[in-house]
């Protein structure tokens, strides 16, 4: 099947060409005929999965006819980081080329003027992180009686940066008749619930989250040799100068590098820096403009390397990424198969390898019965690295030296007196001899009391 069997326009068929897709993924086969009908949606689907696509370019011929008066946006789309409202909006732009529509991103981190200007001339599409559109709309720079569509995506990720009570306020304030899509990679019972109360006799689609990597993905593990865990400073840099053996022995066009601290991201940054790569950082901690601009300046092929955490780079979509470090191991199996699967797309090879040690052995393992396989060892400059599998075996402690005749008890004993070693003993302090010295004691000096000159009676 291709884009042309789905009902899109002309002008968005042309977009999604100039973009280089010709066939649509499962969730966007399924998702574009019913959205284009009119019908709520039910979608249960991963990032990776073409899902934004199944929303935005339906959602661009729907728009094409009419347009937003100020203030007042025709559609909502509520996204749980900045992230994803940015990656929506460069959908809107890349598919939406063709047709004129406006839209607003609504986010912490920007300039509320910028913002407002917007507004003020009406936009279509408003894309939005919860927080910031109750504060936008509690200050009278809204309204949202107008919205005839509303997109809530990754609504199980809202649940657990505790947005739910945001977005229920969000909806309550929304018209009762419009058409809402509704997506999540889980459903657990509170997402379910959610759905129940936001749908209307919705489509249920289910897309099966990628358990295993495409075969266009080189997978390779190096497991650390290190034992003491008490010693975390000295695995960090172990794992440090792996990576960059690693990389040297790679073709690396462009790469993100995955920690799972925000802590390890700034340190792993600085010693990249330190040994000539080009490298910068993305995480939470940083403003959304930085975070804007590092994007955008990576996307560029500005910088060669991007070190990140999971959260500040979900949805984030590269293209020919060559290469995925996991610098730790992910405690999810999931967030594996989400890292990796940023590379090797559209039939491209892609390589990816994780550095581990003894103490990851169980997120490993994890790992394996998701994707089905054991990750292939990777060999560093030749020498074969010990796999996951393989025991770790106790120091051998150090075996005295065997001696030629066995001695006799008593010669033992001697021979152990003779090789201990003496008792350190403190040294006397040395007393110092009294020495004469002729300077005048003082006293009464030259005078003398007269009771001392009286005769003694004897």
């Amino acid at each position: 099947m291709s884009f042309a069997d789905l009902g899109l326009s002309e002008e968005v068929l042309k977009a999604v060409s100039d973009a280089g897709y010709s066939e649509p993924t499962p969730i966007q086969e399924k998702a574009i005929p019913t959205v284009l009908m009119g019908r709520d949606i039910l979608g249960c689907a991963q990032t990776g999965t073409g899902k934004t696509a199944s929303f935005t370019l339906p959602m661009i011929d729907i728009l094409a006819n009419g347009r937003g008066r100020a203030r007042m946006p025709r559609t909502l789309i509520l996204e749980p980081t900045r992230e994803l409202a940015a990656q929506v909006a460069e959908n809107f732009d890349t598919y939406g080329k063709y047709n004129k529509l406006t839209k607003a991103l609504i986010m912490g981190g920007t300039s509320m003027v910028e913002q407002n200007k917007l507004l003020d001339r009406g936009v279509d599409v408003l894309i939005a992180t919860p927080g910031r559109l109750l504060d936008l709309f509690d200050r009278g720079g809204l309204l949202l009686s107008d919205v005839k569509i509303l997109v809530i995506d990754e609504a199980d990720r809202m649940l657990d940066m505790g947005f739910i009570p945001d977005v229920e306020k969000i909806v309550s304030l929304l018209p009762k008749i419009r058409q809402t899509l509704f997506f999540s990679a889980t459903m657990p019972k509170e997402i379910k619930r959610l759905a129940d109360a936001f749908l209307m006799n919705p489509k249920e689609i289910t897309v099966a989250p990628p358990a295993t990597p495409v075969a266009t993905i080189t997978q390779g593990l190096y497991m650390v040799d290190h034992r003491a865990k008490r010693d975390l400073s000295g695995l960090q840099k172990k794992k440090r100068d792996a990576l960059r053996q690693i990389i040297k022995q790679e073709d690396v066009k462009n790469a993100l590098v995955f920690c799972n601290r925000k802590k390890d991201v700034d340190i792993l940054n600085k010693s990249f820096l330190k040994h000539g790569f080009n490298s910068a950082t993305l995480h939470g901690d940083m403003v959304q403009s930085a975070r804007m601009a590092t994007m955008a300046k990576f996307k560029e092929r500005g910088y060669d390397y991007l070190i990140c955490s999971d959260v500040a780079a979900r949805g984030l979509d590269i293209d020919d990424l060559s290469h995925v470090f996991n610098f730790d191991v992910p405690m999810h199996a999931e967030d594996y198969v989400h890292r990796i699967g940023r590379t090797g797309r559209a039939g491209k090879q892609g390589r990816a390898f994780t550095l581990a040690w003894r103490e990851d052995k169980k997120f490993i393992d994890a790992i394996e019965r998701l994707i089905g396989k054991a990750i292939p060892p990777l060999e560093i400059d030749g020498a074969k690295a010990t796999t996951k599998t393989t025991e770790t075996k106790p120091e051998p402690k150090e075996e005295r030296k065997s001696r030629s005749k066995p001695a006799a008890p008593k010669k033992a004993a001697a021979e152990k007196a003779e090789k201990k070693p003496a008792p350190r003993r403190t040294p006397k302090k040395q007393i110092a001899e009294p020495v004469a010295d002729d300077t005048p004691v003082d006293g009464w000096g030259d005078h003398v009391p007269a009771f001392l000159m009286r005769p003694v009676k004897s």
